[in-house]
């Protein structure tokens, strides 16, 4: 999960691209990028750490141009905290091009050999994201006469983006001295809005992750990018569309909705905060009809995700809602950090708790999701150091048993605490008296009824089921062997060593 920002602007970009950056900061907190162009000259800025960290002053006094693209990086493959990985990524050749990329690919290393061997091209780093700008590069390259661009070659080099790359890709690139290029997975697996705003000058256009970077910058929303589609506009601010898949099919990731994005942004017609409402209600269905013997004196949120879903929940009970957590926003999530210890630890820093919320209560907690366990388990020890008679816990997703490939850097199946066990298990290992979770055809129903349009969704993590069809054992085998603890660990060492040798090099 990242967040990606794309702008054709009649004044200059740099301050609405940053800005808008600080919007989807939720979407990723490791790195941060913004490049922009001037005609055929690309400016760019981009490092670890937080937007606010990662942009000066003079950094953004050399950003200059009316168009331009930014990143929030979030990692899901390659080295965490590698400044070299953070987006968006350049190639010279054939044109210049600067790409950011949200979701993940799922036939990476095979591309990366064929880029190799085939394409004669060289990719510098462990990001997937690198791969897809060299295999876009390649397309532009074949399908270009005079190597001279225009709408059509354009999106018949994305129709080869699509043959040649599996996985979920939400793409916005730059493309010196011709204009903007975005486009979506032919599943439609990450999100992807444009909007436009009108200037004295003329038309503006905005291409982003979420809706709500649209509304906070001025933009109305004009629709989603479809899946397979490609939008380009040139510098002149002319917008082009094409279909460029042969068989798309919308299948949004179901977890955008329980805890990626945000509460006020509308994704495929679907606003996140009505499903998380109904995904209360829901749960409170089930507490009434499979749980009624549970003696509930308050409910209390996991903040921030929860709070619809717990306030809904509470609502239907005839329950008291209360917050009971105070949350520090300075401290990254939980589930992406490596080594349990840092994690407990984190968790603590995170959260706090208000005593007199719990002391002789029958507390039932509601968080979004449980993925590894650890922020539970320290949440229901919170709850009753701070004198909680009972601790229930509901969770207003189902049990999240297999890893994510499509962009959410989920621990491997071996690391979740509901791999392998039941609902009792689970309970046991997180310290509550009881749990309850939501049933998976009813997270599918909530969010569907916001916009029946919309039938199908990307539930892997709940369900096994991986919508591209290609993910085999032998893959989640990698993947499990990429991302366990050990794996995150080492590549961080290297990083840290890398770092240091770089800068003794500087220093020497």
């Amino acid at each position: 999960m990242c967040g990606i920002l794309g702008v054709v602007a009649k004044n200059p970009v740099n301050q609405l691209l940053y800005d808008g950056l600080l919007v989807l900061q939720h979407r990723g907190q490791d790195a941060a990028g913004i490049v922009t162009a001037e005609g055929s000259t690309f400016h760019m800025h981009k490092d670890s750490g937080f937007v606010r960290d990662v942009f000066r002053t003079r950094d953004m006094r050399n950003l200059g141009g009316t168009m331009g693209i930014a990143h929030c990086r979030y990692p899901t493959a390659g080295s965490a905290n590698n400044t070299a990985e953070a987006q968006p990524f350049y190639v010279n050749s054939p044109f210049g091009i600067v790409l950011g990329h949200n979701g993940n690919l799922t036939n990476s290393e095979q591309l990366k050999r064929d880029l190799f061997r085939q394409d004669l091209r060289h990719v510098n780093t462990n990001s997937d994201s690198e791969v897809l700008l060299n295999v876009l590069a390649h397309e532009l390259q074949d399908n270009s006469s005079g190597f001279r661009l225009s709408p059509e070659t354009i999106f018949a080099a994305v129709a080869g983006v699509h043959r040649r790359c599996r996985g979920a890709y939400a793409v916005v690139a730059s493309i010196a001295g011709y204009g903007l290029l975005a486009f979506r997975d032919p599943y439609g697996i990450r999100p992807l809005v444009v909007g436009q705003a009108m200037t004295d000058k003329g038309i503006e256009y905005l291409v982003a992750s979420e809706s709500v970077a649209l509304d906070t910058l001025g933009f109305t929303l004009l629709r989603d990018v479809q899946p397979g589609e490609a939008i380009f506009i040139d510098f002149d601010g002319n917008f082009h569309s094409r279909q460029c898949a042969a068989n798309p099919s919308l299948n949004p990731c179901i977890f955008e909705f329980v805890y990626l994005a945000r509460p006020d942004s509308v994704i495929d017609g679907i606003s996140v905060y009505e499903t998380r409402l109904r995904m209360g209600e829901s749960l409170a269905d089930k507490i009434l009809r499979d749980y009624r013997d549970l003696d509930i004196d308050v409910v209390i949120p996991i903040p921030d995700s929860s709070r619809p879903s717990a306030m809904e929940l509470a609502n239907r009970l005839g329950l008291s809602y209360r917050e009971g957590f105070i949350k520090n926003r300075y401290i990254g999530r939980t589930f992406i950090m490596p080594g349990q210890a840092v994690r407990r630890k984190s968790v603590r820093q995170k959260l706090n708790a208000i005593g007199v919320e719990f002391k002789g209560k029958n507390v039932l907690l509601v968080d979004d999701s449980i993925v590894r366990g650890t922020t539970s388990r320290e949440i229901v020890q919170m709850a009753r150091e701070s004198g909680a008679n009972k601790v229930f816990f509901a969770s207003a997703s189902p049990p999240v048993r297999f890893p994510n490939v499509y962009g959410i850097d989920m621990p491997t199946s071996r690391e979740l605490i509901a791999n392998g066990r039941d609902d009792e298990a689970i309970a046991r290992e997180i310290g509550t008296d009881r749990l309850v979770y939501q049933d998976l055809d009813a997270l599918v129903a909530d969010v569907r009824a916001v916009n029946p349009k919309v039938t199908n969704f990307e539930t892997s993590c709940f369900s096994g089921i991986y919508v591209t069809g290609d993910v085999t054992p032998e893959y989640l085998a990698g993947v499990e062997a990429d991302r366990n603890d050990d794996a995150l660990a080492r590549r961080l060492a290297l990083a840290s060593t890398t770092q240091l040798d770089l800068n003794l090099v500087e220093a020497g």
